[in-house]
């Protein structure tokens, strides 16, 4: 299932007290897929990593009340009077099996020995898949069963769309624009590092503080493997350079537009991630880009500017291409 239709699934099912699993490979963004979810609801994510839990740790601990003893419930579980939210079992199935025996009463009944979830709370899993060589236990069958299962698969589409509010670095959108299917990529020459959502935020993070491509030529494939890496710095070499796209920022009227398909997704991506000194610009050239290009440019604009809805150019555009914008 593909990001943006999961994050549509996900709103419906938090209507209902059933709990969810997210499945995916490492660095494909499950995590901050239900980051983003909680925040668009207005519900707090309580962030709860099962690989670091004992298996009593939920109960908590006794204390004597009146000759009784009483259990105590830990901090990090939510309190009695706390408004809803979600509560996240991440990496869950990479807990041991009596760790993960002990979340069979929290998940499918909502308690764990005295404690209760506050009305409102809902609960979310997530792991990993045992296929991508991240550490798993076998989940049971008692713990699987309490689940809706969902499995999250790497979109190239909706994490450029991402990316173009982001801040992304603009070689690393226009790399993936050319080569979508890198966006999640396992190296089998690099154990260590390989292509994936996070990996290319991280590359682009990297990128920001050396400036160059040619200053961390000698460890990128410690961030996204080798035989990409390869390939990332191949297109860099042929890609547009910053002084490249201000010459056509001067004059977008007149100024030659490139030809070469990696040089016109370069072009692309700095104008979406310029300030706006680049709206004016980036109206002008969609007239002039093929089609295919210019509506790629006007959506990658207006996610990052939707004040470019407003440009003169962008208008006439979106008149010329009611199809695809519905107007």
């Amino acid at each position: 299932m593909k990001s943006q239709r999961m994050a549509a699934v996900l709103e419906k099912l938090l209507d209902q007290d059933w709990a969810v699993f997210i499945w995916g490979a490492p660095g494909i963004g499950k995590s901050s897929l239900v980051r983003q979810t909680g925040e668009k609801l207005g519900l707090p994510v309580t962030d709860l990593r099962a690989s670091l839990l004992d298996p009593t740790d939920l109960r908590g601990i006794p204390a004597v009340e009146k000759g009784r003893a009483r259990w105590c419930p830990p901090a990090f579980l939510p309190a009695p009077d706390a408004k809803p939210g979600i509560l996240f079992l991440d990496e869950i199935n990479a807990a041991p099996p009596l760790v993960q025996a002990s979340l069979y009463q929290l998940v499918l009944d909502r308690q764990v020995g005295e404690y209760v979830l506050p009305k409102g709370w809902k609960i979310i899993a997530a792991g990993n898949r045992r296929t991508d060589r991240a550490v798993t236990f076998r989940m049971s069958s008692a713990l699987s069963n309490r689940f809706i299962h969902l499995t999250l698969e790497a979109d190239a589409l909706s994490w450029q769309s991402w990316a173009a509010g982001a801040g992304i670095h603009p070689l690393v959108t226009a790399f993936l624009r050319l080569k979508p299917k890198l966006l999640w990529h396992a190296d089998e020459s690099n154990e260590e590092a390989f292509a994936s959502p996070r990996s290319w935020h991280m590359l682009s993070d990297v990128l920001k503080r050396f400036g160059s491509h040619c200053e961390i030529r000698d460890f990128t494939s410690g961030i996204v493997g080798q035989s990409v890496a390869a390939e990332f710095h191949a297109f860099c070499r042929g890609a547009m350079t910053e002084a490249d796209i201000r010459a056509i920022l001067a004059d977008p009227e007149h100024a030659p537009i490139p030809t070469e398909l990696d040089r016109k997704w370069t072009l692309i991506s700095w104008l979406t991630a310029m300030p706006d000194e680049s709206s004016d610009a980036a109206g002008i050239l969609l007239g002039r880009l093929e089609p295919e290009f210019a509506v790629v440019l006007a959506r990658g604009m207006l996610t990052a500017r939707p004040a470019f809805f407003a440009n003169q150019h962008f208008q006439a555009f979106m008149a010329d291409h009611t199809d695809v914008f519905g107007g």
